[in-house]
């Protein structure tokens, strides 16, 4: 039972890891402070994305399935399990990628400006 509720927490907090990545920016433009959090997170994301260094949370997750007795994550990992193929067509990955580098550089572009 812990084990289960260790990698549902896990992944949770991925989820919310990869939403605060794509709208993060957004809530700096209310919270100035939060910008250096938002530019570690991207920084990690693109990180992990060229680099192809497994995120602490999917290994986490991954620990806590196979300990629970339920199947591990494939070795393709989190966001091939449960968000390409699932929220978009795997063949979009890089059109997707795309999409939130847009949205993240209209928000440091937006931060920007509202400084002035």
């Amino acid at each position: 039972m812990m084990y289960r509720l260790i990698a549902d927490t896990a992944m949770v907090v991925h989820f919310a890891f990869l939403a605060y990545m794509a709208v993060g920016g957004y809530v700096a433009w209310r919270w100035r402070r939060t910008i250096w959090v938002h530019l570690a997170v991207t920084t990690w994301g693109l990180i992990s994305l060229v680099t192809g260094v497994e995120c602490p949370l999917t290994v986490v997750e991954d620990w806590g399935r196979r300990n629970a007795g339920l199947q591990g994550l494939p070795p393709t990992g989190f966001i091939d399990h449960y968000i390409e193929g699932v929220i978009y067509p795997e063949e979009y990955a890089n059109l997707a990628r795309l999409g939130i580098a847009i949205l993240v550089l209209f928000s440091y572009a937006g931060y920007v400006l509202r400084r002035q």
